[in-house]
């Protein structure tokens, strides 16, 4: 890896990512570090950054709408009755220090910080790895902290009363095309039969790549996915889907997801054999 606001991401050698650690943007878009571009091992570009139609998407990472009525999401909060609303409470993710750099993963120090305070210290563990000649997988965890004298929750626009907004967490804003990307889960398919549910994993394909998304721990399974497809291609796994996640002070929330990068259009088998291949039985 090179840099010291960015580093390179590699794979046997080819990079497939690029993960910026400081970068400079304005308050409202809850600046924070992120992965873009992401790409297949052929080279085709999965993520998007800052999108006309969600300019606080940035490409990968982790964002959360609601800590203790703080935004790290950026844009509008949704206020209950009221609904999204423009308000002066954003909070910024701030890299602390690598505790380790290698061309295939990092582990990073972070400061979660909003209102001239640290509400959250993070952890945050991403390595990549080869799968096959067409595949890779990228393992994302995070550990929030409470770093705070009393307890802290983490919501959601649906725990703020916006039925099927459960955003919020690991996040991956994907590649825009002229046709909607097909999403899939081992026994569903479509952004209605699999949005808010449960499943071991969740594929999205575009025309010529798929993303296999894969919670990698009993916690991380049992939170929803987040998806959608039609309005634009994102999917999050949520942390807070239909109560507050509470963190007590000292407390900490681990959530793991693994995401198979893959060139072509995968069917089932083959993505579940995939996930199997990067997380394990």
């Amino acid at each position: 890896m090179t840099g010291n606001s960015s580093a390179v991401l590699r794979v046997a050698g080819r990079p497939v990512g690029r993960y910026v650690t400081r970068p400079e943007l304005p308050a409202r878009l809850s600046p924070r570090p992120y992965l873009h571009p992401v790409t297949t091992l052929a080279g085709t570009v999965v993520t998007e950054l800052s999108p006309a139609d969600h300019t606080h998407h940035l490409g990968v990472g982790v964002a959360v709408p609601d800590v203790e009525g703080h935004n790290f999401w950026g844009g509008r909060t949704f206020v209950r009755d009221q609904g999204p609303t423009e308000l002066d409470n954003h909070g910024s993710q701030r890299h602390t220090a690598f505790q380790l750099r290698d061309p295939d993963g990092f582990v990073e120090e972070l400061r979660w910080v909003a209102g001239g305070a640290d509400l959250l210290r993070e952890r945050r563990t991403v390595a990549a790895t080869e799968l096959t000649d067409d595949a890779w997988a990228l393992d994302l965890t995070f550990s929030l902290t409470n770093v705070t004298s009393g307890p802290l929750s983490i919501g959601s626009p649906a725990t703020n009363g916006r039925p099927g907004a459960a955003y919020g967490g690991f996040f991956w804003r994907a590649r825009k095309e002229s046709r909607a990307p097909d999403v899939f889960t081992p026994d569903k398919e479509g952004e209605a039969e699999v949005h808010g549910r449960s499943a071991d994993w969740l594929a999205l394909a575009g025309s010529t790549w798929t993303l296999v998304f894969a919670g990698a721990t009993d916690d991380t399974r049992r939170d929803p996915w987040f998806v959608r497809t039609e309005e634009y291609p994102g999917v999050g796994s949520s942390l807070a889907h239909d109560e507050r996640l509470p963190i007590p002070p000292g407390g900490t929330v681990v959530r793991r997801v693994v995401t198979v990068v893959a060139d072509g259009r995968l069917d089932r088998n083959v993505a579940a054999a995939l996930v199997r291949k990067a997380v394990g039985p």
